[in-house]
């Protein structure tokens, strides 16, 4: 039969609380190591989200931005043809005026009642064919003026779409 001494249970004690301490410092060390493992992973997965919002922030402010230099440049463009549209029809009014004033004086020297006929005549002719010869142009420079203002409009829609279109990088 085996005897244990107080000695030997004393060296069984501390050969079982150094296994003991042994077991669980590695369990410290694994459950230390998979925390810093999971800490570092979560670390870099925000980083690389808050680096991903942040691009995303600054591309939606630079696409606001750029819109809003379309819509001046349209208004810019709209501004100028609205201008030079008023001009050609303050000049077709002048033209029209002088051309009246011109039949009038005309009319009043005119010698019989013929001659007042032909010259009435020919002022409305001449007067209809000017005004559908000038609406004709005026919706021309009109069209053109609102294609011109709606480029850069059009320009930023697409770009615009192209930039929302585009998938996150992961």
């Amino acid at each position: 039969m085996n005897q244990f001494t107080p000695k030997s249970l004393e060296n069984v004690a501390a050969q079982a609380k150094e296994q003991y301490e042994g077991l669980v410092k590695a369990g410290q060390e694994q459950t230390v190591k998979q925390f810093e493992q999971t800490a570092t992973a979560a670390k870099e997965q925000f980083e690389k989200t808050a680096a991903q919002m942040l691009k995303s922030y600054e591309d939606l402010q630079a696409t606001g931005k750029a819109n809003v230099e379309a819509l001046i440049a349209s208004s810019t463009i709209a501004a100028k043809g609205a201008e030079d549209l008023g001009r050609e029809v303050v000049a077709y009014g002048q033209s029209a005026l002088d051309k009246s004033i011109t039949t009038g004086k005309a009319l009043l020297a005119a010698k019989t009642l013929q001659e007042v006929v032909e010259l009435q005549n020919d002022f409305l002719k001449s007067s209809f064919d000017a005004m559908l010869a000038e609406t004709s142009r005026l919706q021309e420079l009109t069209t053109k003026v609102t294609n011109e203002a709606l480029a850069p409009l059009n320009a930023r829609v697409t770009a615009t779409v192209e930039t929302f279109s585009k998938p996150i990088a992961a």
